[in-house]
């Protein structure tokens, strides 16, 4: 959503295909945050922090997969388990929780603002309507969710991979003691440009909660409407699971190449000139597959995490919401 005045808003944003005069956008803006409850804020972040850190192992192993080019720095793994085995004797418990504080963080808040700025433009938009928001209509208020929440934690995400890369074989790796360590350090050596690397493909991957999203909801009111009852009906803790698990996969088999990329533009330990850099040298040196490694790690933590995430929002939100 744009505050510059004059600016054209139209198609699915639900705002005027014209363009309006900065007052009349300030009173847009005004009345969208008129739909900001922050219980949805509370219960996204509750969810978020709950799943990050019963599965912040399999984060680890899903990024030094997606990472995985060649150096003779990295250390090699057979697999996810060897991976997990490796780090555990090299490193213990805390080698297995590395970086784990910003992704506690980043997770937390990307979860508990995107509820919070999903369910804002979605009340914004169902006021006055008769009729439910179509597929499209939750697809396009996810991503713009979506994009205000990756602008405000990309820097947290920044962190969380060079800390979740920073190999115990290796000690010259070893740049940074932790979250606030590693952002200062970005930003004096990198400045705002370091911790906004991984900005494009993360805006590409605001599709992946969209696609997610739009799932779900979908999957949900027409479970609903099978079921005979109203679409907006509380579902018992196996069918949020189930929901969200479906969505989850979904959107994770359609969206996956991008975290490979994202990654790689985030590692310390490679320089690449941008996006298509990384492409074009990931697939001349690994070919097709290298866009999908580390997925399988991926799905066996997002699957799980997404659904702990879903089923304790709702239970929260409701909670809250009474």
């Amino acid at each position: 959503m744009s505050s510059a005045p004059n600016q054209t808003v139209g198609g699915d944003t639900g705002l005027s295909s014209k363009p309006v005069p900065a007052a009349s956008l300030v009173g847009h803006v005004q009345h969208l945050f008129s739909h900001v409850k922050i219980e949805n804020l509370f219960a996204g972040l509750s969810g978020g922090v709950v799943s990050t850190l019963v599965l912040h192992p399999l984060d680890l192993v899903k990024i030094r997969f997606a990472v995985s080019d060649g150096l003779d720095l990295r250390p090699k793994y057979s697999g996810m388990v060897h991976c997990m085995k490796s780090v555990w004797q090299q490193e213990g418990l805390r080698g297995l929780y590395q970086g784990v504080t910003p992704n506690v963080w980043g997770a937390g808040a990307s979860w508990g603002l995107y509820f919070l700025f999903y369910n804002a433009i979605k009340g914004y938009k169902n006021e006055g309507r008769q009729t439910a928001l179509s597929a499209t209509e939750h697809l396009v208020s996810a991503a713009e969710a979506g994009m205000l929440t990756l602008t405000i934690t990309n820097p947290i995400w920044v962190t969380k991979t060079r800390l979740v890369l920073q190999y115990n074989a290796d000690p010259t790796s070893k740049q940074y003691t932790g979250m606030v360590d590693a952002l200062v350090k970005i930003y004096r050596h990198e400045g705002i440009h370091g911790l906004y690397k991984g900005y494009v493909p993360g805006l590409f991957g605001t599709s992946h909660g969209a696609l997610q999203f739009m799932a779900y909801e979908e999957l949900k009111r027409d479970y609903n409407r099978y079921k005979k009852a109203p679409s907006d009906a509380k579902l018992n803790a196996l069918e949020y699971i189930s929901m969200a698990a479906l969505s989850k996969i979904f959107a994770v088999a359609t969206t996956y190449p991008y975290q490979v990329v994202r990654a790689r533009l985030q590692d310390q330990h490679n320089r690449y000139n941008g996006v298509m850099d990384v492409i074009r040298r990931t697939w001349r040196n690994e070919g097709a597959i290298g866009f999908y490694k580390g997925i399988i790690p991926n799905v066996i933590r997002v699957t799980p995490a997404c659904c702990i995430t879903f089923v304790v929002y709702e239970n929260v939100s409701r909670l809250l919401l009474g």
